[in-house]
């Protein structure tokens, strides 16, 4: 039997429609869950809990650790100087390893992480905990529009050799990427001023 074309066109139709439906709605929904699963904190550790952290750039290798004495400064610089740190840059950098999350995961095989620059990473955090606990952040490139870095967090290889890439912040690579001067305490020039002196004024003449 042979349907005439307008039916024929409706039956397409309806076909098409289900299955953007069931791909958008159905399938995409579970998608959109996983994505919304995979949003999920990078590190599980307080900030009190960090004894020390590692700092590994292109241009610089620093280690902090964190001050005996409850005053300031909570952070010292242990090398490649031995001085204060500055507290400001350190909190920072903590803020964002204790809160930052991970907006998706990205399960690699372990040859291409160099697609991601992870085998040459620009910068390599190491976090030593007071129980004795370490943890390893790893900084590879920005993804395609330069909103998120690829990164590895205490990564090991899954049963499947796969190895899971996280998309971070950008505002890791702005929080690590300083020159030495940057880590190290701010002097504090108004105990170096000398005192304020306030001229005489000239004696004038009487008429």
């Amino acid at each position: 039997m042979k349907l005439p074309r307008t039916t024929l066109i409706l039956i397409l139709l309806a076909l098409g429609l289900g299955g953007f439906v069931y791909f958008y709605e159905i399938r995409g929904a579970s998608v959109r869950e996983e994505i919304k699963q995979q949003k999920q904190q990078i590190f599980s550790f307080a900030a009190d809990d960090v004894q020390s952290l590692t700092v590994k750039t292109k241009k610089l290798t620093l280690n902090l650790e964190r001050s005996p004495e409850s005053s300031n400064p909570k952070w010292l610089i242990k090398s490649p100087i031995s001085e204060p740190a500055n507290d400001a840059i350190v909190s920072y950098l903590m803020d964002l390893l204790v809160k930052g999350k991970s907006d998706a995961t990205l399960s690699t095989p372990a040859k291409e992480l160099g697609e991601f620059a992870l085998d040459k990473p620009q910068a390599t955090i190491s976090i030593t905990l007071k129980n004795r606990q370490s943890h390893q952040l790893i900084l590879g490139k920005s993804n395609f529009n330069g909103r998120f870095l690829y990164a590895q967090a205490d990564s090991v290889a899954k049963p499947d050799g796969n190895i899971n890439v996280l998309l971070v912040s950008t505002d890791f690579a702005n929080a690590v990427n300083r020159e030495l001067s940057e880590w190290k305490q701010p002097v504090d020039n108004s105990q170096k001023l000398p005192p304020l002196t306030i001229p005489k004024p000239s004696p004038t003449n009487s008429k």
